[in-house]
């Protein structure tokens, strides 16, 4: 049986989610703020975390970035009243796995959890099938794939999960114009209504840490109406 962690600090959204993911199949544990659900999530196990954005003590953006820091993978759904795209850019970028807003229907919910489990399925046989080697390199740049470290000139960086995963899909294709919806299907798996801007964010973050001049970069190369290239 899968486990959820439900957090949200409206009791009815709480009973409500806990209800209906339950006649689902899925064991939930829920919480009312961020320190309890940080808590909870750094000291037990969950195939899931609903969150709410607006919590106490620690909100939903600060929780996901301080989980995803802590190398905790689990799934992330977050849940907001909120319909700014740049709420949502923002909450995908540092490590959510999706974004749904308020109000919603439990059946919604659980399709999305349906949905984030076939693209983590599809993302580890995707990652399976194209770990031919353990060590990538380039120039400076090494990475290693079996514990997620990269490299630049000896010195470790650290990269979020998804910027680890950009990173190893340009070094496995290099010298190749790779367009930013293909970005958006290969390593988000899914389409962002053409809100591709989260691609520009992330590659900018990127350079900043492998390149010696982010504003003149030697790897990560833009083709202008086109993409992005990879370059040794």
């Amino acid at each position: 049986m899968k486990k959820i962690l439900v957090v949200d600090d409206e009791p009815s959204i709480v009973t409500l989610l806990t209800f209906n993911l339950e006649k689902a199949g899925y064991q939930v544990t829920s919480a009312e703020d961020g320190k309890k659900a940080y808590e909870l999530a750094t000291n037990q196990t969950f195939d899931f975390i609903i969150l709410d954005v607006m919590l106490p003590f620690i909100d939903g953006i600060d929780l996901t970035k301080k989980l995803r820091q802590e190398k905790i993978d689990t799934a992330i759904l977050i849940l907001t009243a909120k319909d700014e795209s740049i709420d949502r850019i923002l909450g995908l970028e540092i490590g959510a796995d999706d974004y749904l807003t308020k109000p919603f229907s439990p059946r919604e919910v659980i399709a999305r959890i349906k949905a984030i489990s076939r693209r983590l399925e599809v993302r580890q046989t995707t990652n399976n099938d194209d770990k031919t080697s353990e060590i990538l390199r380039a120039g400076n740049i090494v990475c290693n794939m079996d514990d997620y470290q990269v490299t630049v000139n000896e010195k470790t960086i650290e990269l979020t999960p998804k910027e680890f995963e950009l990173l190893v899909y340009f070094m496995k294709r290099k010298g190749r114009v790779i367009s930013r919806d293909i970005l958006l299907d290969r390593i988000w798996h899914f389409d962002f209504d053409g809100q591709n801007r989260i691609v520009d964010v992330h590659i900018g973050h990127l350079r900043e840490k492998i390149e010696e001049d982010p504003k003149h970069p030697k790897y990560i190369q833009t083709v202008r109406g086109f993409g992005y290239k990879f370059q040794e």
